[in-house]
């Protein structure tokens, strides 16, 4: 169900996140991470960057950058990328392999009413939320359609006794996808301005340090916070976040987002295959088209 009242220049409602970048220093170890740990595959080298995923699906990529500094967790750039499982035991031996590798860091869990969520830090400090959605006929929704969303108590032992599966923690089934991801930005207004009114996406919640945003009804594709940001300038240069996908479902939907970036003097960089753009922050977003 969509929200009641999109507005004018929405992005379909097949729009889904495609795979976040990461710069990396430690390449093996991240690769450990991704690979081995959320048992992703490796899908392709591309322009010197490792694409991992499951059948076919990207769902990140690791550029190893040596040379760049450590992300200031005070600026603009990556919170966390969230992982989507199909079923709640795929999500269940992802968080026990990962409690089993004792690499990174659990951060926490919550239940948000529209999903379940389990929260880490990879080797390198990157976010990365693991969850699974609930069926969206069970969201509960407001009068204008947007779902509801909280952080309830989530146990996480409960939860790998009753969903964790011999079967799927030793053969993996199942696409590992990124459902959202979530950016620190440095205020909200300016952030609402270019992710709403430029790329198209709906408001869903703004919580006044917090906005989430999506497309066709989802709970949230993007999620923007200055809660260790507030103020944040432009990124320099630096480990973590180096470009997140959009994927659109047709042509004419990228076409009318590159024209709506274009009225706004949005620079955009089209090859004819994807537009590239940053936003207000310099946190690079590729946008294409859906295969």
């Amino acid at each position: 169900m969509p929200l009641s009242r999109p507005h004018e220049d929405a992005l379909a409602a097949g729009t889904r996140m495609g795979p976040v970048e990461l710069h990396v220093e430690h390449f093996d170890a991240m690769l450990a991470y991704y690979r081995d740990v959320l048992a992703l595959d490796h899908l392709a080298e591309i322009d010197g960057a490792h694409l991992l995923g499951r059948h076919g699906v990207a769902t990140v990529s690791l550029r190893h950058t040596p040379g760049l500094p450590r992300f200031a967790r005070s600026g603009a750039g990556l919170f966390h990328t969230a992982v989507l499982f199909d079923t709640r035991e795929a999500l269940a031996a992802a968080v026990a392999r990962v409690a089993q590798s004792g690499l990174g860091r659990y951060t926490g869990s919550a239940d948000h009413l529209v999903s379940e969520a389990f929260y880490f830090d990879d080797p390198e400090g990157n976010g990365v939320e693991l969850y699974f959605d609930r069926p969206r006929e069970s969201w509960q929704r407001d009068a204008t359609g947007r779902p509801l969303m909280d952080s309830l108590f989530l146990d996480a032992n409960q939860y790998l006794t009753t969903h964790l599966s011999e079967t799927e923690a030793s053969a993996p089934t199942g696409v590992a996808r990124v459902g959202h991801v979530h950016l620190q930005v440095g205020d909200i207004p300016t952030a609402k301005d270019f992710y709403v009114n430029a790329v198209g996406f709906d408001e869903v919640m703004d919580m006044g340090s917090a906005l989430f945003v999506s497309a066709g009804g989802y709970h949230h594709h993007v999620g923007l916070n200055t809660w260790n940001s507030r103020g944040a300038g432009p990124r320099a240069a630096s480990l973590g976040l180096g470009r997140m996908d959009i994927v659109l479902p047709t042509p004419d939907a990228l076409g009318a987002l590159h024209d709506r970036l274009a009225s706004r003097g949005v620079a955009v960089v089209d090859d004819g295959l994807a537009a590239t753009f940053a936003d207000p922050w310099g946190s690079r977003i590729r946008v294409t088209v859906d295969a």
